[in-house]
């Protein structure tokens, strides 16, 4: 299959949106929550992993790889291994906003409180999923311990 990376990349950034748009109108007790948070954390970021795959298959350049920084620049610097890379982003930083939205939720935590997290999760990933954990060890110190409810 041979896929455009043009067209992958706006594909991906709007169901991306959509799945980021789905999380934050999703407080825990709305009805469509359950819903939302499958389609947000699971389904779109497996359609990510199903395209992910696709772009590495057709588009892996010769020279491009992890072994070292010039490896890595290589491999990006193909657009349909960049567009890959772009969408290995996008699926995990959803998925994780998804588990923030749902253990959020379990925990009691307010949406509003969950909204900042959720933003900066969708820009900023790694920075989003420090803040729930900051946030949710001022609301209740114990939680964060792995074995207290980190699942």
């Amino acid at each position: 299959m041979n896929l455009s990376p043009d067209l992958v990349f706006r594909l991906g950034n709007g169901l991306a949106l959509l799945g980021w748009l789905l999380l934050a109108a999703s407080p825990a007790a709305a009805r469509w929550s359950p819903w939302a948070r499958l389609v947000a954390g699971r389904v779109l970021p497996l359609v990510f992993a199903v395209l992910y795959i696709a772009l590495l298959a057709g588009h892996w350049p010769a020279g491009g790889g992890f072994g070292s920084i010039a490896e890595v620049q290589a491999l990006f610097a193909a657009p349909g291994a960049l567009v890959a890379g772009w969408l290995h982003y996008l699926a995990f930083d959803l998925f994780v906003g998804a588990w923030v939205a749902e253990r959020g939720g379990a925990l009691g935590l307010p949406h509003w409180q969950l909204l900042p997290v959720l933003l900066l999760t969708f820009m900023f990933g790694p920075a989003g999923l420090l803040t729930f954990f900051v946030l949710r060890a001022l609301r209740r110190p114990a939680s964060l311990s792995f074995a207290n409810g980190a699942r």
